[in-house]
Order: structure tokens, then C-alpha cells, then sequence
């Protein structure tokens, strides 16, 4: 074998190692494993109440985030990305220890991840332009009662969820308690609420070198105040 050819050999493996790194890197640096999923907790000390004191109607209030999780194959390489935005607007009421009603609307234009390029292409895929927000809508009552006693309720929470246009009946997994805010009595609520992106009319991106997962998340951590 000639010398050019053992360097054209050399150099070329060299190149694979060289790309194979530069990828495990750049997936370790997209990774959103470090973003924890939605609970609550971490803001304030629990509180108590009277059953009755929880009725009436709740607003969801500055510091809420909402936003997405799903999971991408970069070159090989295992990817978990996370969007987040703070503008999340909503309500809900609460009747005789019951939610009866809650509505959460979120700014998908304004979801970042940490690569602009991929908030772009989210951004085309969803046509935010036309259709700029998401909205998830409580269909039936879920028993809260027992927030009163200062506990972390965990219910599943029957809803619709419009995307795109379109809605579908939806369960959003709720973790809900009250916390002591400064003296000011809040609700604290996480949501994680599975999603089929087909099902929305929206087709998961595919572009050989990275390849989004057909299923992923909504997320939310909600501050309500009345």
C-alpha cells in the first residue's frame, strides 16, 4: 500500500473520530435533561385553608411557565429537547372543593429552546402565524379538596387541547397544592399532558441527520392567584 494511500486512510479516520465527537458534543450541549419535568413545591411552604376558602376564581399569575418535551435522534445520538415560555395566560374556579372550570392559553410564537434555528423550524412546522397560541380547556370537574390540609393532590384531569386548529380530547396529569407566598395564599400547579403530534395535523421533522419522536409533552408550571 502507498504512502498517499496510508495518509488518505489516516486522515480519514482521523475525519469519522473528529465528526463522531463533534456530534456527542453538540448533543450534549442540546440536551434538555437538565429541565426538570413540571411539580410543585419548589417556590414556596405548603399552606393550608378551609375547604370553603378555595372556592371562587383562580388566575394564573407572573413566574407561570408552559411549553414542550420530546425527543430527538441526532446522528446516532439520544437528544432530549425542551421549549419553555412565560407567556401562559388562564383561569379556573374552584366550587365546593371541586375544579369545575380551568382554561390555559399558551404563546406558542415565544417558546425557546437553546438553538434559535430549531425555534425557527418549530415555529414554520406549527404556523404559528396563523395559528400563534395552544389551548388546553378542562372538560370535567376534578376533586381538589384535599389541598385544603396542605397536601399535593395528584389527579388526572380529563380536557381538550387545540393545537394548530385542531382539538382532541386530551388527560393532563396534575399535581396541585396551596403555598404560603409571602403571606399570600397561591395554587401550584404542574401539568404533563402526553400528545401524538399526527394527531394535530402535524408531521415530526425528519431530516436524516436528526429525527424528532412522533409523541411528546405539554408542560406547565402554573402559579394561580385570586
Amino acid at each position: 500500500m502507498g504512502r498517499k494511500i496510508v495518509i488518505a486512510l489516516g486522515m480519514l479516520v482521523v475525519l469519522a473520530a473528529l465528526g463522531f465527537l463533534a456530534t456527542r458534543i453538540y448533543a450534549s450541549m442540546q440536551t434538555g435533561d437538565d429541565v426538570p419535568a413540571p411539580a410543585v413545591g419548589s417556590s414556596a411552604p405548603a399552606a393550608t385553608a378551609a375547604v370553603a376558602d378555595l372556592d371562587g376564581d383562580w388566575t394564573v399569575a407572573d413566574g407561570s411557565e408552559a411549553g414542550y418535551r420530546v425527543d430527538e435522534v441526532l446522528s446516532g445520538q439520544d437528544v432530549t429537547v425542551v421549549g419553555r415560555t412565560e407567556h401562559v395566560t388562564g383561569s379556573g374556579t374552584v366550587a365546593d372543593g371541586e375544579l369545575t372550570a380551568a382554561t390555559v392559553e399558551v404563546d406558542l410564537a415565544s417558546i425557546t429552546t437553546d438553538e434559535s434555528a430549531r425555534d425557527g423550524q418549530f415555529q414554520g412546522i406549527l404556523d404559528t402565524r396563523t395559528f400563534p397560541t395552544a389551548t388546553f380547556e378542562l372538560t370535567a370537574p376534578v376533586d381538589v379538596a384535599a389541598v385544603a390540609d396542605g397536601e399535593t393532590v395528584t389527579v388526572d384531569a380529563p380536557g381538550s387541547m387545540t393545537i394548530k386548529g385542531t382539538t382532541r380530547d386530551v388527560t393532563a396529569g396534575l399535581e396541585i397544592r396551596l403555598a404560603d407566598d409571602g403571606g399570600d395564599v397561591v395554587a401550584e400547579l404542574a401539568a404533563t399532558v402526553p400528545v401524538t403530534f399526527a394527531d394535530y395535523g402535524v408531521q415530526a421533522p425528519d431530516l436524516g441527520f436528526v429525527t424528532v419522536e412522533d409523541t411528546g409533552f405539554v408542560e406547565a408550571e402554573l402559579t394561580l392567584s385570586r
